[in-house]
């Protein structure tokens, strides 16, 4: 099964918001992350996690946002996608084309919930 075939929408910002701006469009729209796009190119990612770490702080996203984010093409294996998330320990993965446009992002839930399609002994390895 390929990326492309489990992607979704990702939600972007386009400004240097603060965190609380960022947690009440991810309450609002019940979603993870939100990419931060700066001149068309994915300049971070911030994350649920992200935000509790600074729960009662006044930083803006740029200040705790994830900023060399580790993405995957379309044509990408969901067994790669997983390969990736385990290794880096990551939830989320940003789907860009080839030249490196945001075309969505692929969750672990997303991956998750496919598991029988994806093959059951990955997610249960001895």
């Amino acid at each position: 099964m390929k990326i492309k075939d489990l992607m979704r929408q990702a939600f972007v910002i386009d400004k240097d918001i603060p965190l609380s701006d960022a947690a009440e469009i991810m309450s609002d729209k019940e979603i993870g992350s939100l990419i931060y796009v700066q001149d068309g190119e994915i300049a971070g990612i911030v994350t649920e996690r992200d935000l509790l770490r600074n729960f009662d702080s006044k930083k803006k996203v740029s200040q705790v946002m994830t900023k060399d984010v580790i993405t995957v093409g379309l044509d990408t294996r969901a067994e790669e996608a997983l390969d990736l998330m385990r290794d880096n320990k990551i939830k989320r993965l940003p789907i860009v084309d080839k030249s490196g446009k945001l075309l969505g992002i692929v969750t672990l839930t997303d991956l998750a919930t496919h598991f029988e399609e994806i093959g059951e002994d990955f997610f249960f390895d001895d």
